[in-house]
C-alpha cells in the first residue's frame, strides 16, 4: 500500500542513523520513529538545516558535530523523588528486604541528570544501609551525566523536590542533603561516595555486574518493541534472582519476552521481582 512506502524525510533519518551506528556505534536504529524525527526535527530547527541528509553529511565527518547531536536522542525528564509514591514503595517495600544481601547494587540505567539517583542514596542513607550498597549510574549522555556528578541544582528543582520528599514520606529534612551556593543548590557529596556515574547504551552495551535493584523509569517508552524485549533481557540477565526491577508509570512487562520471569510486586509503582523459574504455562 502507498502509505507504508517511508517519505523522504523517513528515508533521510534512516540514513543519517544508519550512518551514526556505521561511523560512530551508537545504534538508535531501535527507538521509536516518531519520538527520533520529532526530536531531531528540533535540531535541524537550531541548527538553522533543512534536511537529516545535510545532518548525515556532516555528522560522519565532523566528531563534534556529532557530539552536539547527542543530547536530542536523550529525553532527560527527572526530578527529585519524582513520583513520590514509586519512592514511598522503594522506601517501605523494596530497601528494607535488601538487608538480607551483604553487598547491594544498584543500577539507575538512563539516569538522566541524577536526580533520581540522588533520591534513592537519601533513602538508602535513611534505612541506614549507604554503606553497603554500590549505585550505578548510567545514562548515554555525557552532558547530562556531568550535570548529575556536579551534583549541582536550581533551587526550582529542590523547591519541587522538597514537596516531593514529603509526600514520600521523607525521614527527615531535604535541606540535610544539599547546602545553597549562589542561586543553585549542592547536593551533599556524601551522597556521591558511593556512587558511579559512568556512559552506556542501553541499545547496545552489555551488563556490568550482577545487580540487586534495577531502576529504569520511562526510558523504554521511546524504544521499539525490539528494542524494548533486547533490554527487558539486558536487565533479566543483570538482576539476581529475587532482585528488584522498577519502571516507570507508562511501562509494564505484560506482553513482553520476560513477563513469565517476574512477579509483580506492585502494580501501581511498577515494580517487579525476579523469580527463580518462570511461571507455568
Amino acid at each position: 500500500m502507498a502509505s507504508d512506502v517511508p517519505n523522504v524525510e523517513q528515508i533521510e533519518l534512516a540514513l543519517l542513523l544508519e550512518g551514526i551506528y556505521q561511523r560512530y556505534g551508537y545504534d538508535f536504529r531501535g527507538y521509536a520513529m516518531e519520538s527520533v524525527q520529532r526530536r531531531l526535527g528540533q535540531f535541524l530547527a537550531d541548527q538553522s538545516m533543512s534536511s537529516f541528509l545535510d545532518v548525515a553529511g556532516r555528522v560522519l565527518r565532523d566528531q563534534e558535530f556529532f557530539h552536539a547531536l547527542m543530547p536530542y536522542f536523550s529525553v532527560s525528564v527527572t526530578s527529585l523523588f519524582r513520583d513520590p509514591s514509586f519512592y514511598a514503595t522503594l522506601a517501605q517495600v523494596v530497601i528494607p528486604r535488601l538487608r538480607s544481601w551483604p553487598h547491594i547494587k544498584v543500577w539507575h540505567a538512563g539516569c538522566a541528570t541524577g536526580e533520581e539517583v540522588y533520591s534513592h542514596a537519601i533513602l538508602l542513607r535513611e534505612a541506614g544501609i549507604q554503606e553497603r550498597c554500590m549505585l550505578y549510574a548510567t545514562d548515554i549522555s555525557q552532558s547530562a551525566l556531568d550535570t548529575a556528578k556536579a551534583g549541582i541544582y536550581s533551587l526550582e528543582v529542590i523547591r519541587k523536590g522538597t514537596a516531593n520528599y514529603q509526600l514520600a514520606g521523607g525521614a527527615r529534612a531535604l535541606s540535610d542533603y544539599y547546602y545553597a551556593r549562589y542561586q543553585a543548590a549542592v547536593m551533599d557529596p556524601s551522597l556521591r561516595r558511593r556512587v558511579m556515574f559512568t556512559p552506556h547504551n542501553l541499545a547496545m552495551d552489555t551488563s556490568f555486574g550482577e545487580m540487586q535493584v534495577i531502576v529504569c523509569r520511562n526510558v523504554m517508552i521511546y524504544f521499539s518493541e525490539a528494542l524494548q524485549n533486547k533490554v527487558l533481557e539486558l536487565f533479566w540477565e543483570s538482576l539476581d534472582y529475587g532482585g528488584y526491577l522498577c519502571l516507570g508509570d507508562k511501562e509494564s512487562l505484560s506482553y513482553t519476552c520476560v513477563a513469565d520471569r517476574f512477579e509483580l510486586v506492585d502494580e501501581a509503582a511498577r515494580v517487579y521481582k525476579k523469580v527463580v523459574s518462570a511461571s507455568p504455562g
